[in-house]
């Protein structure tokens, strides 16, 4: 559904050698659970493609959703999950502070939605529940 790319989790790639190269992520959390199988999924698929890959785990600067693309914003919405919305404290300019008025359901688009747990299904999403059309659903958190 999504790519690390999408996410902001693939951070670089750099060609080392004829047949090698080196790729940089950056977990979304410092305890993600999917780390590991991001990294042997890189070193597979490059591993197909003839490549031998090393992969870094970076943790500064720290993973943000400002890193999220738009597209990977609309695959999280059309997959039924709420992106982020706004931005990540480490993004903002002095000034107003911002408040997050309503989470918007992914599937009806109402703003009349109600938080039910800060944590839903991982750590960096909430679960929802839209007040219109009745249904759960996860919303990716601005972190």
């Amino acid at each position: 559904m999504l790519t690390i790319e999408d996410l902001g989790i693939l951070r670089d790639v750099h060609v080392t050698g004829e047949q090698s190269v080196r790729v940089t992520i950056t977990p979304t959390y410092s305890g993600c659970p999917a780390m590991d199988a991001i990294r042997d999924d890189l070193k597979k698929a490059f591993a197909t493609e003839g490549y031998k890959a090393e992969v870094d785990l970076v943790l500064a600067p720290a993973w943000t959703t400002d890193w999220m693309t738009d597209a990977g914003k609309a695959k999280l919405r059309e997959y039924g999950i709420a992106p982020p919305s706004g931005m990540a404290a480490a993004a903002r300019h002095a000034g107003p502070i911002r408040l997050q008025m309503a989470v918007k359901c992914p599937q009806c688009s109402s703003l009349n939605t109600k938080e039910l747990t800060r944590f839903g299904s991982t750590s960096c999403k909430a679960l929802y529940v839209c007040k219109d059309c009745l249904e759960p659903f996860d919303y990716f958190k601005v972190l």
